[in-house]
């Protein structure tokens, strides 16, 4: 079997360099540039077959009956699995166990995996697909958020379509200032669209259980859903990652793994599983959409009284994470602002539209582009210049936030407002500046500076290139108070007569650099400039999400800790 893509980063000591602080060459560079570099969906096993998916082309539906006979009968498919062939739990889902792995009674998206086909060739897995017949008994899509906040149309899951209310509270509610500015914003959905698609390779083992590889950003989280669904022991389900081609949240949840399982169980044959990029939108969630209405109140001199809001994010046919961006967006809904009065009440609501989750920002993003837009109203009301009005309610080293927790951390926003609000423009075509051309030559400004770019996508016709001001505020590692922690294993020995370490952790290198900084942390620690990172698998405790930007400092921190146990 080739498992490539898993493999081990080592560094020679030709190449080695320094510990934190240092720029060392990523060790997963070269391999990529000169396309060497094993993805997920370059797994090879020489006995394996092809798993495909069918989808529902309904966004809200009935099933009445499936027919896989047509399926069964062509020659090369090994097995075709609905809902009933799912052996333990048939549901799973990251924060709550609301999603089928296989619908059964009713789809509730477009996309949503209906059955499954093992074939020896993936044309054949496709062809197999359309001799499935399902029949449907189409149903009232929600496909209307602020309607299923509000309470109005066909109840999606027991417990009615909020998902979570957040309410946020501090001050007076009743509290009004001088000047009122209030907008409604809209934020559409957004795909990750990474580059490599969902990909893995499902063995059978010799023991009853499953060697699953694949692309992910969270290997014990999986494990524990696949566990579920399979009715394995934890130990029968062995998860090693796959090279991963970008995440971005996208990979949160779960898509091939169950699937891929299930078929190499049935069919006692590795199975391998590979969307191409119409089904890669199918087959993760997106950045929720949002509407968010902002009231702001402040004073005459643009200094925020209080802070009013209604959010309501879509989180689509199932949960996912919609409960933790809810909380997010809640929480940090008011911005890096100090504000006395707040009242901001965020809901996370089921519909019939693709499953939303994680996606970079969770949540802070919606929120700032609503919270933003407001500062840049209350500026032009009070008369003032945006950074101003920024940089008069910036949050500093022991300000409070809205939840009353207390910022105990330096936080220079107003110090970062005014460096780039000093910084010097770009020049205009023809003028004086940086990126202008020499006094007395031939040349032109440099075109990064102007408007087109490098990309020549237009010579400055009609296009003016401007300068605004926006400052966002983010949580690191996980929020709410949520137990983050990490897992890791570092060993010392002699090799070839040099001291030589290797790092084991179940952390998840998805392009982010993580193994390039785990190898710094381990050199500036035991002064060993020979470190080998091993593959990532669920063979040691779990290291948690490679999401939240939060494994150089957990991870980090349990291999530095690691490190110095054997120090």
């Amino acid at each position: 079997m080739s498992t490539t893509g898993t493999s081990t980063h080592t560094d020679t000591h030709a190449g080695a360099t320094g510990g934190i602080g240092s720029s060392p060459a990523r060790p997963d560079g070269p391999a990529k540039v000169r396309g060497e570099f094993a993805f997920a969906s370059d797994l090879w096993h020489d006995d394996m077959i092809w798993g495909a998916t069918l989808r529902s082309p309904h966004p809200h539906a009935r099933i009445t009956a499936i027919d896989v006979t047509g399926a069964v009968a062509l020659p090369g498919v090994h097995a075709v699995l609905t809902h009933e062939d799912v052996p333990g739990e048939n549901r799973y889902g990251l924060e709550r166990p609301d999603q089928p792995v296989l619908a059964g009674d009713v789809v509730r998206y477009r996309g949503e995996p209906v059955a499954l086909v093992a074939a020896d060739h993936p044309e054949t897995a496709r062809r197999a697909l359309t001799r499935i017949a399902v029949d449907y008994a189409v149903l009232e899509p929600v496909t209307d958020p602020v309607a299923a906040a509000a309470g109005h149309g066909p109840v999606l899951h027991p417990g009615g379509n909020v998902v979570r209310h957040v309410p946020v509270r501090r001050g007076d509610p009743g509290a009004v200032g001088d000047v009122v500015v209030t907008g409604t914003y809209e934020v559409g959905m957004q795909d990750q669209a990474f580059l490599g698609p969902e990909a893995g390779l499902a063995v059978p083992g010799d023991d009853g259980g499953v060697d699953l590889y694949v692309a992910t950003q969270w290997l014990h989280a999986d494990q524990r859903q696949v566990v579920a669904a399979l009715g394995l022991p934890t130990e029968k389900v062995r998860l090693t990652l796959g090279g991963v081609g970008g995440a971005f949240g996208g990979r949160e949840d779960l898509s091939v793994q169950i699937h891929a399982c299930l078929l190499a169980l049935r069919t006692g044959r590795p199975v391998k599983m590979v969307y191409d990029r119409e089904e890669s939108f199918h087959g993760h969630v997106h950045r929720h959409p949002a509407v968010l209405r902002y009231e702001h109140h402040a004073d005459r001199d643009g200094r925020l009284v209080h802070v009013k809001a209604e959010i309501v994010l879509d989180g689509g046919a199932y949960a996912s994470t919609t409960g933790a961006v809810a909380g997010n967006a809640a929480t940090l809904g008011v911005g890096p602002y100090e504000v006395p009065n707040v009242t901001v009440d965020c809901r996370g609501v089921y519909t019939n539209n693709p499953p939303c989750g994680a996606m970079r920002g969770f949540g802070a993003v919606q929120a700032a582009f609503a919270y933003e837009s407001q500062m840049d109203a209350l500026a032009r009301e009070c008369g003032l210049d945006p950074v101003e009005v920024r940089r008069r309610n910036a949050l500093r080293e022991g300000s409070s936030m809205p939840t009353g927790q207390v910022v105990d951390a330096p936080a220079p926003v107003a110090e970062l407002l005014e460096r780039v609000r000093d910084m010097p423009l770009p020049p205009e075509p023809g003028g004086a500046g940086p990126g202008a051309p020499e006094p007395g030559g031939a040349g032109e400004p440099d075109p990064r500076l102007l408007p087109g770019g490098v990309s020549n996508t237009t010579h400055g016709e009609g296009v003016v290139r401007g300068v605004g001001y926006a400052v966002g505020l983010k949580n690191i590692c996980f929020s709410e108070g949520f137990d983050d922690h990490s897992t890791a294993r570092v060993r010392l020995r002699v090799l070839g007569g040099e001291p030589a370490a290797t790092v084991h952790t179940a952390a998840v290198e998805v392009g982010q650099g993580l193994v390039t900084v785990l190898r710094q942390i381990v050199r500036e620690e035991l002064g060993v400039e020979r470190v080998t990172v091993e593959p990532a698998d669920t063979a040691i405790g779990s290291a948690g999400s490679t999401s939240a930007s939060r494994q150089t400092y957990v991870t980090g921190g349990a291999v530095r800790a690691a490190a110095g146990a054997v120090r």
